[in-house]
């Protein structure tokens, strides 16, 4: 009894938007600028595609404070998505004063809509998407 129990529990916390809530798209030409359009533009946030060791692209929101003196990665659930939680992550960011880099804990939704795929993610390969955001957002920093 315990198996089906754990596997409807699964089906339930895996349950993200389909169709996602929002696109990326690109500003210019040169695809150096992102942005979401499902929510309002932000010169304080800015919307970045991570690539990973295995060519994957995950979808990243940092959100600045002009007078934070550290930032949290943030790796979102399941159940959730970018295009929702994003008015969240700004108020997070002010109320903690705090850089706040925020993350599909999956690869992206968005970007490639493979939801089979996105249901067999590791834990490890969660936590190289970590470690892949923590240097993102490293060099943000520093080029600030």
């Amino acid at each position: 009894m315990g198996g089906v129990t754990s596997s409807i529990a699964a089906k339930f916390a895996f349950f993200p938007p389909n169709p996602p809530s929002y696109t990326v798209i690109a500003e210019d030409s040169a695809g150096d600028k992102l942005y979401i359009p499902e929510v309002a533009r932000r010169d304080d946030v800015d919307v970045l595609k991570l690539k990973t060791r295995r060519g994957n692209e995950i979808v990243a929101v940092h959100v600045k404070h002009p007078r934070a003196s550290s930032t949290l990665l943030y790796s979102h659930g399941n159940a959730a998505d970018l295009g929702q939680m994003f008015e969240l992550f700004v108020e997070l960011s002010a109320r903690l004063r705090v850089n706040l880099m925020v993350f599909a804990g999956m690869t992206t939704l968005a970007m490639d809509n493979q939801l089979e795929s996105q249901r067999n993610i590791t834990p490890m390969q969660t936590l190289m998407q970590l470690i892949n955001a923590s240097r993102k957002s490293m060099e943000l920093k520093m080029n600030n």
